[in-house]
Order: C-alpha cells, then structure tokens, then sequence
C-alpha cells in the first residue's frame, strides 16, 4: 500500500479570476498553450481579454474575434453548480498535479466527484473496445491490485477495457477522462457506471465546455488527459492506429512508463500492443510489473516535487510593448510552412523573447500559425 498522502498545494482563484480564466479559455482560437502565452504576456485574464482584438488585428485576421463574455461564463459557471461540478484552475490545490507538468495542460478542468482522487497518484489502464474476455479479466485484475495498493485508475470510460478497469476499482478510486462535457458522456450505456462512479470515490473530468457533445476529432485530447494525469499507462489488447496508441505515445511524449501486455499475434487485437513491446515499453504479465515499476514514483519526495513547481496564477504587470513593423515582419518572414523553434525565431530575428512571443501570439489568435508540441511553430499553408 502506498505510504503517501495527497499533495495539495496552490493558490486558489478568486471567482472574479475564474470567470475571466473562463472567459478566455473560451474565446477563439485560445487554447491551453495560448492562454499561458496571454498571462505570460499580460499578467492577469482580464488584460488577456482586454488586448485580445488587438492582437488579433496585428496578426491579419479579417473577422472579429469572438470573445466569450461575462454572461456566458456565469452561465457555465451556474450549469457546472447546477450538474453538481466545480472548475479546478492549473495553479489551484485540487489540481491533478502530475497533469500540471505537461506542456500545454488544461488551465481549467471541470471535475464532478470526489476530487481528493485528483490528487492521488494516478495508473491509466486503456485498451481495445472489443475486448476479449481475457483482455476485459487481465485489465480489471490489473486495477483491483493497484487500487489496492493505493492508486487511482484512470481511463476514458469506453467500451471494453476501460469498461473493466472502471469497475474494478470504483471503491478504490477512479477518474473517468471525458471527450465531451461532463453532461455529455459517451458511450450511453456507460452513464450509469458513472453516475455510480462519481457518487462514490470516483472522479469524472473534462476541459471541454458543458453541453459539448463529443467529436471523433475530442477523443484524441481526452486520451492526453488521461496520460498527463497517470504516472504510467497500461495498454490492453489495441490495434494498429487505435486510439490507445494515441495514449501511448503521449505518456511516453510526457516521460511517463508505458506498460504493453503481451497477446497472439494472430489477434488484431494485440498487433498496436506487440509493437509498443518491440519499442521499448515494459512488457506486463502481472499486476507486480507494474507495481514494481511506479514504486520508485511514488515517494514522498518526488510527489512533492511534482506540486511544488505551480505556475504563478496572475501577476498585475505592464501590457508589452508592440514590434514595430519592421521587427514584425522579420518574425513573419522567420516563419514558414515547416515547424521551426520558438527559440531559433529569437536568435535569427536577434529580437527579444517577449517580441517574438507576442508576434506568435498575434498570429496564433488571427488563426494563421500552427502550433506543434510546447515549442514548434509554423504558418498555416494557404491554399
């Protein structure tokens, strides 16, 4: 059994700053990484939003930026108390504190539960749809023992395996990751296994709005949620190009273990996970494998040291100065069609980083720059 508790530190918003962290996290085009880049740049979410219609303009845009307002966050607000959720910020206690150490985390999540699992350490287990009936008993074997042991089992609440993994450690703790809003969960005949989830010592999130129904393109971003919150992510039985690979490659792109259990090579099933064994994850016939390995994870040591880097929540400062024309079109003319680094950007303009940035950022807003991980930029392609 895990001899930790839960690490809870941060600072928790003010519901004026909550209403403008939302307000701008659903704004267009402001997602996870532009967000951080506003408050960087400008210190607090209200003067994000204030210089929002300016950047855009700066960066090329011919429409008017749609902001979301005051109302339209007090109405989520209210739907969220409404659904019996709260929206947790990055830099606030009940923050999954291993999610906070990614590049572009959710800086809000909406979370309808028991948000203590939120900070315990977390073990993903994902896996095939159609599961076999071995797959479905090994997956819920697998999360009995590591509930057991203290863990929360995290998953996407889909058919199958994560079916299995849900079950199995409902009274141990377990996160269900959403694709949608919370009043949006998917598969139907999942509902109630939630519902029994979220009335007990399990934890439904999402960083989708509320009344969001679920895309195929949404799936991809609920899978990185559940590699971001784990420690390390189980794979049982997935195809070739299954949206459990998409999981996998995330936990190992965030430097989380990755555990693949082994199958026939005459079941499709288990083709995507005999690959992620020939490329290097750590082959899992027994809960002890896993176990073993999140161990050395789990001291007391190293989960502080996962809370205490916080991101600073909103710091008043001076809105930076714009690029003149000439700086600007340096940056433009740095950029191209082939993702390039942030960093290179700086050095071959021999401009300041805080320029660059807010060259960046007005081109991110105007819906004309791609981004590609934490520090890779290029133009978006004209046709």
């Amino acid at each position: 059994m895990l001899n930790v508790s839960a690490q809870r530190t941060g600072i928790a918003l003010t519901e004026r700053q909550r209403i403008a962290w939302l307000r701008l996290i659903r704004s267009d085009n402001v997602g996870p990484a532009t967000f951080r880049d506003l408050i960087n740049q400008f210190g607090t979410a209200e003067a994000a939003l204030d210089a929002l219609p300016d950047l855009s303009r700066r960066g090329g845009s011919d429409r008017t930026l749609r902001i979301a307002t005051v109302a339209d966050a007090e109405r989520e607000l209210e739907a969220a108390r409404r659904f019996g959720a709260v929206f947790v910020g990055i830099g606030e206690p009940d923050y999954p504190p291993a999610l906070r150490e990614i590049d572009g985390a959710p800086p809000l999540l909406a979370m309808k539960g028991n948000i203590r699992a939120a900070t315990r350490p977390s073990l993903g287990i994902v896996g095939s749809r159609n599961a076999s009936v071995s797959g479905a008993k090994f997956a819920a074997m697998i999360a009995r023992d590591a509930g057991a042991a203290g863990y929360v089992i995290t998953s996407g609440l889909a058919r199958g395996i994560d079916t299995a993994a849900h079950r199995a450690s409902v009274r141990t703790g377990t996160i269900a990751a959403l694709a949608g809003g919370l009043d949006q969960p998917y598969p139907p005949e999942n509902i109630g296994l939630l519902q029994e989830m979220t009335s007990g010592e399990g934890l439904a999130i999402s960083e989708m709005p509320f009344g969001w129904e679920p895309r195929a393109r949404d799936f991809p971003r609920r899978n990185r949620l559940i590699a971001g919150v784990s420690l390390g992510v189980t794979i049982v039985e997935a195809a070739h190009r299954s949206g459990s690979l998409i999981t996998a490659r995330y936990a190992a792109d965030f430097g989380r273990l990755v555990f693949a259990v082994p199958g026939s090579p005459l079941d499709p099933r288990c083709h995507g996970t005999n690959d992620l064994l020939k490329q290097g994850a750590t082959v899992t016939t027994s809960s002890a494998d896993v176990l073993e390995a999140l161990a050395p994870l789990t001291r007391d040591d190293l989960l502080t040291r996962l809370d205490v880097k916080e991101p600073t929540i909103e710091n008043t400062r001076a809105a930076p100065a714009a690029p003149d024309d000439s700086e600007r079109n340096r940056i433009i003319e740095a950029l191209g069609p082939t993702p390039v680094e942030i960093d290179d950007i700086i050095r071959h303009t021999a401009l300041s980083a805080s320029q660059v940035h807010l060259v960046l950022l007005e081109l991110d807003l105007a819906g004309q720059l791609c981004r590609h991980g934490a520090n890779l930029v290029s133009l978006v392609p004209k046709d």
